[in-house]
């Protein structure tokens, strides 16, 4: 078939000296080829794009190393009492003001800060386990096995939670432990059935087939296949996991089902707080209550953009 008049016309109009081939390396085409970038990285890479989730991200590293310092940076103990420096507002003295004990509000809110991140990712860790655990054989297995694990999940679904928590807090007695397994007895519902939709969709895939044919046993596959392509959905509901802890730890210890005094927590701190409301002693409840809010919002926006960054839909 010829080449139309027109279009030869066009093209001996262009001279052949431009038509030069481009000199290049092997170093030189390796250069121009796109790199390639592993999930986690592209994920991380992504994440550090989202500003808000990044100064959520710095909130909770500041949160947390003033936990661990922020009690040795005054020369008071969380327990020490002043009766003569009682209901002082922040000064030089006392940064946050002092309690109508005379303690110094600075060094609580810091000692409180430590239990209350504490019980928040000691129960987002102890429902990880027990979740992912719990929902990857369920979704594994399959069939009737997963219908009576799923079972079990609806009934405990079905209890009130607060309830649950709060009865088991009366029975066992406040205390740091208490309120940990009180929050983690039926918190892993979630994770469970997050984990369970996950391997549901992962289970019949090549390379898991692949292993059973080469003798793979459950626990192995679950383990080295299932497992670590579940682990962003599991990932970002931990970090939201934290916050809800946090959160319940507080409104338990505002109803004086936390831990016990001395101990300080913010929401005993809050707690504590409520009988000067109308007294001017604003610092006694807006400090402990600032950094609830603030440690809530840190991890959400967090959990926010974690994922976003792991969302494969989202990935370019």
């Amino acid at each position: 078939m010829g080449i139309p008049t027109k279009q030869k016309t066009e093209h001996s109009s262009v001279p052949d000296d431009l038509f030069v081939p481009l000199n290049k390396d092997s170093a030189q085409l390796e250069n121009i080829v796109r790199p390639s970038v592993g999930f986690w990285k592209d994920a991380w890479q992504r994440l550090l794009k989202n500003k808000l989730a990044v100064a959520g991200l710095i909130t909770i590293i500041f949160l947390t190393i003033m936990a661990i310092i922020g009690p040795m940076l005054t020369p008071y103990s969380y327990s020490e009492q002043t009766l003569s420096n009682q209901n002082q507002p922040p000064s030089a003295e006392h940064w946050f003001g002092t309690d109508n004990l005379g303690r110094d509000m600075f060094t609580r809110t810091w000692y409180g800060a430590r239990i209350s991140l504490f019980i928040g990712l000691a129960a987002a860790l102890i429902e990880f386990i027990i979740g992912v655990i719990y929902g990857g054989i369920s979704g594994y297995k399959g069939g009737r096995t997963d219908n009576v694990m799923m079972r079990i999940v609806d009934i405990l679904y079905g209890l009130p939670y607060l309830l649950v928590v709060i009865l088991l807090m009366v029975v066992m007695g406040p205390g740091l432990f208490t309120i940990i397994i009180a929050l983690t007895l039926t918190g892993w519902i979630g994770m469970a059935r997050i984990v369970r939709g996950q391997v549901l969709q992962l289970k019949n895939n090549e390379y898991v087939l692949a292993s059973k044919v080469l003798g793979g046993n459950t626990s192995r596959i679950i383990r080295k296949h299932l497992l670590p392509n579940t682990m962003g959905p599991v990932i970002v509901s931990m970090t939201l996991t934290v916050p809800g802890a946090i959160f319940a730890e507080a409104f338990l210890s505002f109803l004086g089902l936390g831990v016990s005094a001395p101990v300080a927590s913010w929401g005993s701190m809050a707690n504590d707080a409520l009988g000067v409301l109308n007294t001017g002693h604003w610092w006694r409840l807006f400090f402990p209550a600032f950094f609830i809010s603030l440690t809530m919002l840190a991890f959400n926006v967090f959990g926010d953009g974690l994922r976003d960054a792991l969302d494969p839909k989202l990935r370019r």
